[in-house]
């Protein structure tokens, strides 16, 4: 969890809002499709269901005002509002009915607190979030922010009481940070030291905690103190901000201010939003990320995360909105440009993904220039891409395994597999416990017959560091199948398929297993599938050839690897 929260964390600040009011109904849409309250309600959830938040929530206000409505569409009203974007708009319509669910009415308490907070009003803020009146799953994030809200009301010694529940140690460990940053916002310098110091300590800090105690020296005007800190931090690592931390802190640079309030209570909401995001809670992580942008719509990594939650809804618009907020200029914009570009590379809208990639490599920021590198790779551009890459792996202090890893995929595609086999050696000696280059290795001399045993156990290694993902099922799969131990791979392939539904490849390798176990329609309706998942030129002609074939995959031509 640390590891998830340092990699969100420690952002700088860009300019914009994250409440911006409803933007008006596109002209096709003004009239709902139907007059009821019912009729609007179903819209709303078909809306929301799709990912548009903005229409959902215009439907469930329709619903709301209609003649008919209920509690559960006002719930619904409440909730949609929050994932558009309208926490002000959410706080006055938070249902508090005693009908109302549990649930809701603790999101509504959180929403309402931070609403309250957001305008200055510290005392109703602290009232509606101290305490126990918010209940889990929103209690850590309410206690995180209480002490902020005490601030803001003048509340010294309540601000500095730090945050608990029950055995929450995210709350313990976050708690820390944000009550050194209060002391010494109190002026108590050395207890602020005592809470940083220990956040920032042990054997893997988290990069948050690190920034947080080094800006603090910097503030105390022990800049050799934090440059020795970052360094060590640094150690093993190739952190941006820590590296531009070290940079300010040796140059003598103004350090970065004390947070406010604001700033403060919206990097504790951190912690939680990430946490819901690890528990496979997207919609709750949106609507704190909401929380947080409407303290400090500064924060570069809320958007970031948001884009990519939205991204992963379906809602794409409200992701290149949200990628967007980050100004050029911003030590994130480089990333933000590149998760930007693959929005319009995986809508199949290349050029203009290619576009974007392009003006933000323009700056030679490495990231950026790995991106582009990699819609090169995606856009059948492998030379291009090689040739980029080999500028970055020449600049680099320390290899880089990503960088070995892209050059190698390009190198394969291109036929140059000697060169593709070294930089994916060399990668995994650097990362040997990745499991994408472990499945891509071992994948590749799999289908290339070579190495069996070896690659087998590469794969199953892969297997086991990353169970979920269909790609690396697809290759322990193959793997038997290459070992005539078909049976064996049926079941592994299977498993793939209910991972990765939609890859050609994987269904293209369940009907050479079927085919092989006797199952022969079940192999022919596979390769009839492959032709309808978008495959390319090379997985059409061979799904085509085996259904053509009365032998199958034994007359068919097989594919090289690829993955």
């Amino acid at each position: 969890m640390r590891r998830l929260i340092a990699s969100a964390a420690c952002l700088a600040l860009l300019t914009g809002c994250a409440t911006a009011t409803r933007p008006p109904p596109k002209a096709e849409a003004e009239t709902p499709p139907a007059t009821t309250a019912y009729g609007m309600f179903l819209a709303g959830q078909g809306a929301l269901g799709d990912g548009r938040n903005q229409d959902a929530a215009r439907y469930f206000d329709a619903a709301r005002d209609a003649p008919g409505s209920d509690v559960a569409v006002a719930e619904q009203a409440f909730t949609a509002a929050l994932l558009a974007g309208e926490v002000q708009r959410a706080a006055t319509i938070a249902p508090t009915e005693p009908q109302a669910s549990e649930a809701v009415k603790r999101m509504g308490l959180l929403v309402r607190g931070v609403e309250a907070l957001a305008e200055g009003k510290g005392k109703d803020s602290y009232a509606l979030l101290s305490g126990n009146a918010v209940g889990f799953p929103h209690r850590a994030a309410a206690a995180l922010v209480a002490p902020w809200a005490a601030a803001e009301a003048g509340d010294v010694e309540a601000s500095l009481v730090r945050p608990e529940v029950r055995g929450d140690k995210i709350v313990e460990w976050f708690g820390a940070i944000g009550r050194g940053q209060l002391f010494e916002r109190a002026g108590r310098f050395d207890e602020a030291e005592t809470d940083l110091k220990a956040a920032a300590s042990g054997d893997n800090p988290s990069e948050l905690s690190v920034l947080a105690y080094g800006a603090f020296l910097e503030r105390r005007g022990r800049r050799l103190d934090a440059v020795a800190l970052y360094e060590s931090a640094m150690d093993g690592t190739d952190s941006e901000a820590l590296a531009a931390a070290k940079a300010r802190a040796a140059s003598g640079r103004a350090p970065p201010a004390a947070p406010t309030v604001r700033q403060g209570a919206a990097q504790a909401l951190l912690a939680p939003t990430v946490t819901m995001i690890a528990a496979k809670q997207p919609q709750t992580a949106q609507i704190y990320l909401r929380l947080i942008l409407r303290l400090n719509p500064g924060r570069n990594d809320a958007w970031l995360m948001l884009g990519d939650l939205q991204a992963d809804s379906g809602d794409v618009a409200a992701a290149r909105e949200a990628y967007g907020r980050v100004a050029a200029g911003a030590p994130e914009w480089d990333t933000a440009q590149g998760k930007l570009a693959w929005t319009y590379e995986q809508a199949g809208d290349h050029q203009t993904a290619l576009k974007i990639a392009t003006s933000a490599a323009a700056d030679a920021d490495p990231d950026a220039r790995l991106t582009l590198a990699d819609l090169y790779r995606a856009n059948g551009r492998y030379q291009e891409a090689v040739d980029l890459l080999n500028g970055l792996i020449r600049d680099r202090a320390r290899p880089d395994w990503r960088l070995l890893y892209g050059r190698a995929a390009a190198y394969e595609r291109l036929d140059r597999w000697p060169e593709a086999e070294a930089d994916l050696q060399a990668a995994l000696k650097l990362r040997p416990d990745e499991p994408e280059l472990l499945n891509y290795l071992g994948y590749s001399w799999i289908d290339r017959g070579v190495h069996l045993k070896e690659a087998q156990a590469m794969v199953e290694k892969a297997v086991s560091l990353n169970p979920r993902s269909g790609a690396i099922m697809d290759s322990l799969g193959w793997a038997y199948f290459k070992l005539g131990d078909y049976r064996r791979a049926v079941e592994r392939l299977e498993a793939a398929v209910e991972l990765e539904a939609g890859d050609p490849d994987i269904n293209d390798h369940l009907g050479d297993a079927y085919w092989k176990v006797g199952r022969r329609d079940e192999a022919q309706f596979q390769w009839r599938r492959v032709l309808t998942l978008n495959p390319d030129a090379k997985q059409r002609a061979a799904a085509e050839a085996k259904l053509a074939s009365p032998l199958g995959p034994d007359l068919a031509p097989q594919k090289v690897a690829g993955k």
